[in-house]
C-alpha cells in the first residue's frame, strides 16, 4: 500500500467567507433572495447559501423558502454567485418550494423598474405578476410534456398553431389595416426585431372596426413573425369578445388567457404555458400585462383610460405605465388603442415619443353616426320643456325612430345612464337639501320600486332603513328623486315605449352582447352590451350631472364614456344616431366633431399652464395627520427639487367610509390603510385621514420618486410613524 491516490480527480478551490461542509459547496453556493415581503425596509436581496442537495432546483427564477428572524418565510431567488456581500454568518436555503422557474429575468427587471417608478416595493409588484402556484397545474404539464402523443397538446402542436400563416378559415379575422396610415410600417418594424411605438384612435368598435378583431389581428401578425403579443383588456366582457375573435383568427390553442375571474388553476396553467413557450399570445385583463413570454414583439393596451387598468394594491401601478416600461426594456412594439384619448397619451404624441396612427376625417364620418346636442339653439328653440326634462324631445324622437327603423333598418337602442340601481339619491322637496342618513350622514334613496312605494329610505353607506325621515332644515316630510338609476329609467322608458322590450344591464346583472331587435337597452356607464350590427341610436342621459361631479379628470372620463358608446352606434349613412342631453360646449363640441385628440390636446395645454398632471408628475401621502406630517419630514428632497411645495395636508372627506382611492399598503407594513369610518373623515376608533400633494416635474421624476422610497424605508425601519400611504400619479385623485 502506497499513500498515492487510485484516481487523480481534480479539487474545487475552497470558497471563500464560507463554512466548511461535507462534499464542499457547489460552483455558485450564494444565493440572493428577496423576501416576500411588503415592508419597505426588507426590499432589498439577502445571501442564503445553497446546500448541495438543492443546487440542481435552486435556480434563478424559483420560489424558495428561507429562515428569517424566527420565522419560515418565503421568497425569490433572484440570482446565484460565487462569494456572499457580507462577512455576516449565512444561513442555508431551507426548501426550494418548486423547481419551476416561475419568474423570468425580463419580468424580474420589470418589477425592479415598476418599484422604482411608483416608490414601491417590487414583492408587491411580483405578487401581482406571478400568479398563486397550483401543484396538480405543473404535474399534468410536465406529464403532457413527457408523453405529448398521449394527450395530443404536446409543444410542437401548440407552437405550430400559434404561429402558421394564416389561410383558409380565419382569413375572416384578418384586420383592414390599410385604412390607418403607417400601420404597415408598424408591423414591418415589430416583424424586423425593432420597437415601434403608436397611439391609435379607433372611430367605431364594430362591422370592419371591430375592436376585438383589430386586437387578435395584431396579437395574430406578430406572432406568425416569431414573436411573443401580450394583449390586455380592462374587463372580462371585452377578454371574452377579444378571445372569440382569436378563436377564429389562430385557433383555441394559440393563445393563453390570464385572468383571476377564470379561478387559479386555469390561470396558472395559462402562466405556465406562456412560461414555457407554448403559447406565443397573451391576453387577459390587469396582470397579464406580466405574461412570461418568450421574445415579446408587441405590448397592445385597449382603453387605457379605463380605471380598471389602474391597480388597486400597493403601488398602485397602472397598466399603461408598466407596458410604456416593459416595451422599453424588451425591446418590444408598444400600441395604445381606444375608442378616446387622454391626456397622458396625447402628451406623448406631441413630444415624438409616441408614434400615431392617422386616420383622415373622412374615415372618421364613414364609420361615426350623427351627435345631436340638446343643448344647441335649433333643439332649445323648439323644445320649451328642455330644460325640465330628462328625456327631450329629441331624444325621444330619436328613439322612436331607431326603433322603428325611419333612417335604416329597426334595430335596438341603447340608454346610457349614470347611476344604478332605483333611486340612489334624494333631496327635500321643499328647500332641496340632500337626504342624509341620520345616523352615519350617508347618502340616502330609494333602492327599489317597492321602497319608494312605501317611502322607505335606505342609506348607500350602512344600509339602515326608515320610513319617517324629516329634513334637518326645514322638517319637511316630503321628499323628491335627486337623481334616478337604471332600474327607474328601465321602468319610465317601458311606459314612454308600449310593446317595446326593455333590457337592463348594470353592475348587478351585465350583459354582454344583445341580438339586433328592436329593444330599449338601459345600461350604466361602462356596462353597454354590444349589440349586432350596432345600435340604431343611443341616448346620452344625465350629462349634466355627470359633468357636475368634482374631480380634474371628470369631464374627460365623461367624454371618453360617451365616445365608447357612440363607437357602438351604427354609421351615419346607416341611419346611426347619438343624441348627447348636457350644456357643457367644449365637452359636447368633441362629440359632435367626433375629435378626441383634439380635446385631449386642449386638456393638456391647460394642464400645462397650471402645472398639473400630465404635464408634471404628482404624489400622494394620505393617512393620520400626524403620520403624514412626520413623514414628509422624512422626505429629503434633492438639489434642486428642494424647493417644491408640499400641499396639505388637509383632510380626506370620502363616500365610501374610507380612504380616497381605496385600501392601500403603508410605509410601516403592507396593506394598512387607516380608514375612517362611514361619515368620511373617519369613525370613532380611528383617527381622520389626511392627505398632502407634491407636484414635480418629469427632470426632476427619478430623484424625488428615489427619496421617496428612502423615506419609506426610513419610517418602516424606525417606526417612527403610523403607516402612510404613497401614490404615484394617482388617477383617482378629484
Amino acid at each position: 500500500m502506497t499513500g498515492e491516490p487510485l484516481f487523480d480527480l481534480p479539487v474545487p478551490p475552497p470558497v471563500m467567507g464560507l463554512p466548511e461542509v461535507a462534499g464542499g459547496w457547489p460552483d455558485e453556493p450564494v444565493a440572493r433572495v428577496l423576501l416576500d415581503s411588503g415592508v419597505p425596509h426588507l426590499d432589498r436581496e439577502f445571501d442564503y447559501l445553497v446546500p448541495r442537495a438543492l443546487d440542481a432546483d435552486a435556480r434563478p427564477g424559483v420560489r424558495v423558502k428561507v429562515r428569517f428572524g424566527h420565522q419560515d418565510v418565503l421568497g425569490w431567488l433572484m440570482s446565484r454567485g460565487a462569494e456572499p456581500a457580507t462577512g455576516a454568518k449565512l444561513l442555508p436555503l431551507r426548501a426550494v418550494v418548486s423547481p419551476e422557474t416561475v419568474l423570468t429575468p425580463e419580468v424580474r427587471d420589470l418589477a425592479r423598474a415598476v418599484a422604482a417608478r411608483y416608490a414601491g416595493t417590487v414583492a408587491d409588484v411580483l405578487r401581482v405578476a406571478v400568479p398563486p402556484r397550483v401543484v396538480k397545474v405543473e404535474k399534468a404539464l410536465n406529464a403532457e410534456a413527457e408523453s405529448p402523443e398521449a394527450t395530443g397538446t404536446g409543444a410542437g402542436t401548440a407552437a405550430t398553431i400559434a404561429t402558421e400563416p394564416a389561410d383558409g378559415p380565419d382569413q375572416k379575422g384578418r384586420f383592414d389595416w390599410t385604412r390607418l396610415h403607417g400601420a404597415e410600417a408598424f408591423f414591418e418594424q415589430v416583424a424586423a426585431g425593432e420597437g415601434p411605438r403608436a397611439a391609435l384612435t379607433v372611430p367605431s368598435a364594430h362591422g370592419g372596426w371591430d375592436a376585438a378583431a383589430l386586437l387578435a389581428d395584431a396579437a395574430a401578425r406578430t406572432a406568425e413573425a416569431g414573436r411573443a403579443a401580450v394583449v390586455v383588456v380592462p374587463d372580462q366582457r371585452d377578454l371574452d369578445r377579444l378571445c372569440r375573435a382569436l378563436d377564429a383568427r389562430v385557433g383555441t390553442a394559440g393563445y393563453a388567457r390570464l385572468t383571476a375571474d377564470d379561478g387559479p388553476t386555469p390561470r396558472y396553467r395559462a402562466f405556465l404555458q406562456l412560461r414555457r413557450g407554448l403559447r406565443k399570445i397573451a391576453v387577459g385583463t390587469r396582470s397579464a400585462i406580466w405574461a412570461p413570454v418568450e421574445h415579446p414583439g408587441l405590448v397592445a393596451v385597449w382603453n387605457d383610460d379605463d380605471s380598471l387598468h389602474a391597480e388597486q394594491r400597493s403601488p398602485y401601478q397602472h397598466v399603461r405605465d408598466v407596458a410604456l416600461l416593459r416595451s422599453e426594456l424588451a425591446g418590444a412594439g408598444l400600441l395604445l388603442a381606444s375608442t378616446t384619448r387622454t391626456p397622458e397619451v396625447q402628451r406623448m404624441v406631441e413630444s415624438g415619443w409616441l408614434g400615431e396612427f392617422g386616420v383622415d376625417r373622412t374615415t372618421i364620418h364613414a364609420a361615426t353616426p350623427r351627435v345631436v346636442s340638446t343643448a344647441d339653439s335649433w333643439e332649445t328653440e323648439r323644445d320649451p320643456l328642455l330644460a325640465r326634462a330628462r328625456l327631450p324631445q329629441a331624444a325621444w324622437k330619436t328613439a322612436r325612430e331607431g326603433l322603428e327603423g325611419r333612417h335604416g333598418d329597426p334595430g335596438p337602442v341603447l340608454v346610457q345612464v349614470g347611476r344604478s340601481g332605483f333611486i340612489p339619491a334624494l333631496t327635500c322637496l321643499d328647500c332641496g337639501t340632500p337626504a342624509r342618513c341620520r345616523h352615519c350622514t350617508g347618502p340616502l334613496g330609494f333602492p327599489d320600486r317597492t321602497a319608494s312605494a312605501r317611502h322607505e329610505t335606505a342609506c348607500r353607506w350602512c344600509g339602515r332603513r326608515e320610513r319617517e325621515y324629516a329634513c334637518p332644515e326645514c322638517e319637511s316630510p316630503r321628499l323628491r328623486a335627486g337623481s334616478r338609476g337604471v332600474d327607474r329609467t328601465a321602468e319610465e322608458l317601458g311606459r314612454a315605449f308600449p310593446n317595446t322590450p326593455v333590457l337592463s344591464s348594470s353592475g348587478d346583472h351585465m350583459l354582454s352582447t344583445v341580438d339586433g331587435t328592436p329593444a330599449l337597452v338601459v345600461a350604466t356607464i361602462g356596462a353597454e352590451p354590444v349589440a349586432e350590427g350596432g345600435y340604431a341610436a343611443a341616448l346620452l342621459l344625465d350629462g349634466d350631472s355627470q359633468l357636475l361631479r368634482e374631480g380634474l379628470r371628470t369631464p374627460g372620463q365623461v367624454l371618453a364614456r360617451w365616445f365608447a358608446a357612440a363607437a357602438l352606434v351604427r354609421p351615419r349613412d346607416h341611419g346611426g344616431v347619438v343624441v348627447v342631453t348636457a350644456s357643457q360646449e367644449d365637452v359636447v363640441g368633441a362629440l359632435v366633431r367626433m375629435d378626441p385628440s383634439g380635446y385631449a390636446s386642449r386638456q393638456l395645454a391647460e394642464r400645462r399652464e397650471l402645472h398639473l398632471p400630465p404635464a408634471v408628475r404628482m404624489a400622494e401621502v394620505s393617512g393620520p395627520l400626524d403620520a403624514v406630517v412626520s413623514f414628509i419630514d422624512l422626505v429629503e428632497l434633492p438639489g434642486g427639487a428642494q424647493e417644491l411645495p408640499w400641499i396639505g395636508p388637509v383632510p380626506v372627506e370620502t363616500s365610501t367610509g374610507g380612504a380616497a382611492g381605496g385600501a392601500g399598503a403603508g410605509a410601516g407594513a403592507s396593506g394598512s390603510n387607516g380608514a375612517g369610518g362611514p361619515g368620511g373623515l373617519g369613525g370613532a376608533a380611528d383617527p381622520p385621514r389626511h392627505r398632502a400633494l407634491l407636484f414635480f416635474p418629469y427632470g426632476a421624476a427619478r430623484t424625488v420618486v428615489e427619496a421617496l422610497r428612502a423615506a419609506r424605508s426610513a419610517a418602516s425601519a424606525r417606526r417612527l410613524t403610523e403607516p402612510v400611504r404613497v401614490r404615484i400619479d394617482p388617477v383617482d385623485l378629484p
